[in-house]
């Protein structure tokens, strides 16, 4: 028993105790003008002889049956009783002991229960299942499926490239096969090239993402998307494909492709963005999936006719090759890799690239990887009309042809270098160049800029690939 106060005498062990005594509680401070601690302490002695007095006299009252006094003295009875036992378990308590008496467990059928013998809660016959009843008891249906709705994919599609009816045809069969709501269409359009419509598609939720159109429609829908953690499905349309193409995708079949969205596997790939400052100090970015360029690259995009492009695709490029190309002059940038030393050249151009492959089996840059999390950066600095025909050796015999095989390859290495074309690869590029230069994204052109800082976000965009798609390498 604890101390009331702090005397010397707190700590004092009662006559024929054993164990601990209680050390002094600091809040009997608060207490200091209450009685004193001998005026209140009762021996154990005495509280045990008052006990068993209680218990004589409560005996000896049941003996002799209810007294005169009726229902009076069975209420004083019954109440001595359960001050003796309240005593009884005070003193058992402050002697120490508390092992229960199993014969008192046991009680009152004498059989000693575990935990796990306790039946639970239930009601004979029910089972475990949460279920809903109304004011009388009976059982009603469970509701709120409503807020917790099915999938539900969205289509960005370019009704320039594509079949549209067939298409939406098809993302809504299969959306429905697979048991996913049914799914939004939304349509690009000059003044939106499909990134705007895709951030509402994943404003209100969409759990996936199809596009189908150009390489132009797949950059402004990946733009959106970087970063969402919501799958996008490309659908392959057009001529160019090149993301598609670089995945390994399947490219003359759209309902694999759709299927896929509802039960094929996912991968995380890297995407580019490329900051252009313009010639008044305006700075704007822009993403890229496939590659970028500053200078001729980018002019013969610029110079393609637009109808043609539409009609033939990337070969219209050759168009734009031929405007280019006899007035194309050399031109002064500085540039810098994440890592390494500032650089100066003339250059004809300078591509910073996700991907290698080119429509027509041409590999740009054959070791380059979607997946790798850096760029690769190409320098075109040919010297004369006779160095564009070493850049065209490089890329269209050299890169695409010669590397496939093992006695190419030691023909490569047997073979002097040139410095028509020099690759290099890093996470971040700066280019600046002496004049205003044509930018282009994907192969859509983006206007002037003096300066380019272009960088990849490792995986920062998920794509859909049918199920067991082969990834190696990519």
């Amino acid at each position: 028993m604890a101390a009331g106060s702090g005397s010397d005498d707190e700590t004092t062990r009662p006559e024929g105790t054993t164990g601990p005594v209680d050390p002094p509680h600091p809040s009997d401070a608060l207490y200091a003008d209450g009685p004193e601690t001998g005026e209140i302490r009762v021996s154990q002695e005495q509280i045990r002889a008052d006990a068993e007095q209680l218990a004589d006299e409560v005996g000896t009252g049941v003996q002799n049956g209810p007294s005169d006094d009726g229902a009076d003295a069975g209420s004083g009875d019954a109440k001595s009783s359960d001050e003796a036992t309240d005593a009884e378990a005070s003193v058992d308590g402050e002697a120490g002991d508390t092992t229960p008496d199993p014969a008192e467990a046991a009680e009152p059928d004498e059989v000693i229960r575990e935990p796990e013998d306790i039946s639970s809660d239930t009601t004979d016959g029910e089972t475990g299942e949460a279920r809903r009843v109304g004011a009388e008891g009976e059982t009603k249906p469970m509701g709120g499926g409503e807020e917790r709705p099915n999938p539900k994919a969205a289509l960005v599609y370019n009704p320039i490239k594509v079949d549209a009816d067939a298409l939406r045809a098809s993302v809504e069969r299969l959306s429905a096969e697979a048991g996913w709501e049914e799914p939004l269409f939304y349509e690009t359009t000059v003044d939106d090239l499909g990134d705007d419509v895709t951030r509402q598609a994943l404003e209100v939720g969409v759990d996936a993402v199809l596009v189908a159109g150009g390489d132009g429609t797949v950059r402004a829908v990946s733009e959106a998307m970087s970063g969402s953690g919501v799958p996008l499905t490309i659908v392959p349309s057009g001529t160019g494909n090149l993301l598609a193409r670089n995945l390994r995708l399947p490219l003359d079949n759209a309902e694999t492709m759709i299927r896929a969205t509802f039960e094929g596997d996912t991968i995380g790939v890297d995407i580019g963005f490329a900051a252009l400052r313009r010639r008044d100090g305006k700075t704007e970015e822009y993403a890229f999936v496939v590659m970028g360029g500053m200078g001729l690259d980018a002019a013969m995009i610029a110079n393609t006719n637009p109808q043609l492009k539409k009609s033939v695709g990337w070969v219209a490029y050759v168009d734009g090759a031929a405007r280019s190309l006899p007035g194309a002059k050399p031109f002064r940038i500085m540039y810098q890799i994440a890592g390494h030393r500032l650089h100066s050249a003339r250059v004809q151009s300078v591509l910073f690239a996700n991907c290698g492959s080119l429509p027509a089996g041409l590999e740009l840059i054959p070791e380059a990887s979607v997946t790798d999390g850096s760029m690769d950066i190409v320098v075109f600095q040919p010297k004369g009309p006779l160095g564009w025909i070493f850049v065209w050796r490089r890329v269209a015999w050299d890169n695409s042809f010669l590397r496939k095989f093992r006695a190419g390859r030691r023909v490569l290495a047997l073979r002097t270098r040139d410095n028509a074309v020099r690759y290099a690869r890093g996470a971040e590029l700066e280019v600046g160049a002496t004049e205003p230069q044509f930018v282009q994204l994907d192969g859509d052109e983006f206007g002037e800029a003096v300066s380019v800082r272009a960088r990849v976000v490792p995986a920062g965009l998920d794509i859909t690939v049918p199920k067991n798609h082969d990834v190696a390498g990519l």
